[in-house]
């Protein structure tokens, strides 16, 4: 395995991190560090440490490499990639971190556990153990560097309020948070959070969904009065043309678009009949879709 050494001068004494197909080191001021693969990535980190740490040479690296490797050509044009950063390595952040790297996002995944990261060091660009409610431990990592930063801590309900605080007085651009409770969404609001999201919610609001009607794909809530629900073709719609169903007139929901075979039709006409294995997109109020489930329900 390659290797390099580097003498960078960090200003925080104890931070975890490990480079993807890399091992775990720790990171001690003025020592040496020894790195792996993913160059960019390694000198990346530690640009931000030194650009943290008021060192001027670490701004120079830091807009050098930054400015390299968040630009990538494709067809001769530049496309910048948001950067993102993960707090919390459970089911729900380790899973956004997953999805964001294969998609090909730059992903920092934080947590205080070292077997956490131990695990994800294999899944995401780079990841790190601190304490995120420590703010000179957050400050080291350069958090503010990254475009979108998402907290997905668990049950500590505190230790996710203070983080966000911390985030929202170091300048993160967006930061998006898992909330626990309606409570506990509303003080991450009042403190600075771009948005909330409520995970465990959603997902039984699916299930509930799903429950009233087999058929029904997906349920998508825009808002607290809108959503967007996915449905596979009922049998007494099957045949039908949209003019015939006339769904705005009897439940004031719009069809959006019909998913035929793989392809979406996004601007379904009135005479456009619907097919066996056809999935509508529909769009309403929720009491309105409420009525429409009901309507198509199995008995």
């Amino acid at each position: 395995m390659m290797s390099v050494s580097s003498s960078f001068d960090l200003s925080f004494t104890r931070v975890m991190i490990a480079c993807r197909k890399s091992i775990v080191f720790k990171l001690h001021s003025s020592i040496p560090l020894v790195a792996s693969i993913n160059m960019r990535s390694f000198v990346l980190f530690h640009a931000r440490g030194l650009v943290a740490a008021g060192h001027r040479r670490g701004s120079l690296w830091y807009n050098t490499v930054k400015s390299i490797s968040r630009t990538s050509v494709l067809g001769g044009t530049a496309m910048t990639k948001k950067q993102y950063a993960v707090i919390g390595m459970g089911r729900f952040g380790s899973s956004v971190a997953q999805t964001l790297t294969k998609l090909g996002y730059d992903v920092l995944a934080i947590d205080a556990s070292e077997q956490r990261i131990q695990e994800a060091c294999n899944v995401v660009t780079h990841a790190v153990s601190a304490d995120c409610t420590d703010e000179e431990a957050v400050r080291a990592l350069g958090i503010r560097n990254f475009d979108v930063v998402v907290v997905a801590i668990g049950q500590d309900i505190q230790a996710s309020i203070l983080t966000t605080l911390i985030l929202k007085d170091l300048g993160v651009p967006k930061i998006i948070v898992k909330a626990q409770s309606e409570l506990h969404g509303k003080v991450l609001k009042k403190i600075g959070a771009d948005k909330v999201v409520y995970p465990e919610r959603d997902m039984g609001m699916r299930v509930a969904h799903h429950l009233i009607s087999p058929n029904i794909v997906d349920f998508i809530e825009l808002s607290d009065d809108y959503s967007i629900l996915e449905i596979k073709a009922p049998e007494q719609m099957v045949g039908q043309t949209l003019k015939q169903l006339d769904v705005r007139a009897k439940y004031r929901c719009n069809v959006m678009a019909i998913k035929t075979n793989g392809q979406m039709n996004i601007s379904p006409y009135a005479d456009d009949r619907i097919g066996r294995e056809d999935v509508l997109v529909i769009v309403g109020k929720n009491e309105d879709l409420a009525a429409f489930e009901l309507a198509f329900a199995e008995n």
